[in-house]
């Protein structure tokens, strides 16, 4: 890790724990939702909303657990610390929490779909911001993977 990380280092620190969180608790959803999934009419039935909507929450558990692991790697092999690095790490971080909040709101309130902004401009930011400092810092990263 370059020295000039350290500074960010609690940021980062915050990506890996949420990371491995959220993989937890895609474990523990995953328990929950499959202690039901036989009955053909729990949630109104595989096919429902409400049941995608909870489906949806238990993967985006881990699908942005990984999505803040790779973030944590990324930030460590650029070769120092960049001003939006701590704005990307909210973002990720933000939208982590938020998604399977939303999709739980939404499948007992559907008019509250318009709150998946959130998650999803809170993803972009994060995504768009991480890809500017691999470009801009390390754009060998993007070649030799080519």
């Amino acid at each position: 890790m370059n020295a000039d990380l350290s500074a960010i280092m609690p940021a980062l620190q915050a990506n890996l724990a949420m990371a491995w969180l959220w993989i937890l608790f895609g474990f523990l959803s995953g328990l929950g939702l499959g202690c039901f999934f036989h009955r053909e009419d729990w949630l109104g039935g595989y096919g429902s909303f409400r049941r995608r909507m909870y489906r949806l929450a238990h993967i985006s558990f881990f699908g942005l657990g990984f999505v803040n692991l790779g973030f944590y790697f990324t930030a460590r092999v650029l070769p120092g610390p960049d001003p939006f690095l701590p704005l990307a790490s909210g973002s990720f971080l933000a939208g982590a929490i938020s998604m399977p909040l939303c999709c739980l709101l939404m499948a007992h309130l559907p008019c509250t779909r318009m709150l998946f902004a959130v998650p999803v401009l809170s993803l972009l930011l994060g995504g768009g911001l991480t890809m500017f400092m691999v470009l801009h810092h390390r754009p060998d990263l993007i070649t030799t993977a080519l």
